[in-house]
């Protein structure tokens, strides 16, 4: 590793609730302070931590909140007290100086929140899942052609984890050769009792492939080089929560690449209470000349820190412990391309075609049913 090791990570937003996961990295301001203003709206779920972290880190300047719900801006003001507390939406939108929005809204939400935005002359940075409806996603990128303004999408699992990072520097070196397939694992505490109504709404979050599904397709494409991919095969199930009729507990997808890369993905909010964190998050790269396994949150029952990075290849076994080390250089990149109107954290293309894939995969799914 050539980045320095002295700098350690700090402790994580409720690390263990992963409706709360918000990483914290080393600052690397790209830009002066007051040089790219941005603002956070629609508090909902808790990522919009872990993305204004990431924005402010990067050197951006944090001048509004806005949610309806006083307790959330409460909330959000004691973990980031430079924000002023806007009135309305329309008082952020307004603002001249504001050019980016940053929002975690209801899933469903989303899309008709992400038009507002961009109607307003800003661009647009949503959590993930940034649709729940097919024509949600038309209707977006007929507006990105229309207005010119950028509709991002805060994919976490890869962009703020610095051993999907650090994996996706390995895969660009040529590490592991081509890459011929893709196998990951999402699995989450449920945690239903902090859970908000609207999480165990199928209308209103879209389905488990929709939702935590979309981590794992735009992994796929990001690691294989993919533009697009069929699914061949989805399937979904309500396994243990009867209570919660329209939860789906599980989920998985197997896709094809256009490029022949392959993928098979398991999502599910089977955590048991015993796990340190979150979720056992790992992913496998398997390439022509080698292999990458990411234990991203934990190495199970050996420590309790994450970021592991395990590769294989003509040169031996190597083992990369990560953390601090690699930091998150998507923030960055996201404010010059909203300045210079780039395209290098991430192409709008991509971005769309990512959640595109996660709603055809939940749209086709197979519904399996079950007694409990």
């Amino acid at each position: 590793m050539t980045t320095p090791m002295d700098q350690q990570q700090q402790p994580s937003f409720q690390a263990k609730d992963g409706m709360s996961y918000a990483p914290k990295g080393r600052p690397n301001a790209v830009v002066k302070p007051g040089e790219f203003v941005f603002a956070a709206v629609a508090l909902d779920h808790g990522h919009i931590y872990g993305m204004a972290g990431g924005l402010i880190e990067a050197g951006a300047t944090l001048k509004w909140v806005y949610d309806p719900d006083p307790a959330k801006v409460q909330t959000f003001v004691e973990q980031f007290p430079q924000a002023a507390r806007a009135d309305s939406l329309e008082q952020v939108l307004a603002d001249p100086e504001v050019r980016l929005v940053a929002a975690a809204a209801v899933p469903s939400e989303r899309g008709p929140l992400g038009l507002k935005v961009m109607d307003a002359g800003k661009d647009y940075f949503t959590d993930k899942t940034p649709f729940t409806q097919l024509e949600q996603l038309e209707a977006a990128r007929r507006k990105v052609r229309e207005t010119g303004r950028k509709y991002m999408v805060y994919y976490s699992e890869r962009l703020h984890v610095e051993s999907a990072v650090y994996a996706g520097q390995l895969v660009q070196q040529g590490a592991i050769g081509r890459v011929l397939q893709v196998t990951g694992f999402g699995p989450h505490r449920l945690n239903a009792g902090s859970r908000p109504e609207w999480f165990f709404e199928k209308e209103k979050y879209g389905g488990i492939l929709c939702d935590i599904g979309s981590h794992q397709i735009e992994q796929f494409l990001y690691y294989t080089g993919c533009r697009d991919a069929q699914v061949l095969h989805s399937k979904v199930a309500n396994y243990h929560h009867p209570e919660y009729p329209e939860l789906e507990d599980y989920g998985d997808a197997t896709l094809v690449g256009d490029n022949g890369a392959t993928q098979y993905f398991r999502v599910d909010w089977f955590t048991p209470d015993g796990l340190s964190t979150w979720g056992d998050g790992r992913t496998f790269i398997l390439g022509t000349e080698g292999y990458i396994e990411l234990r991203k949150y934990v190495d199970l029952a050996r420590d309790a820190e994450g970021d592991h990075v395990y590769l294989v290849n003509a040169d031996g076994e190597q083992h990369f412990a990560v953390r601090g080390q690699v930091g998150y250089p998507f923030f960055g990149e996201l404010v010059l391309d909203c300045l210079n109107r780039t395209e290098n954290a991430m192409t709008q293309e991509h971005a769309f075609k990512a959640a595109e894939l996660c709603l055809k995969a939940q749209q086709q799914a197979l519904h399996i049913t079950t007694s409990y």
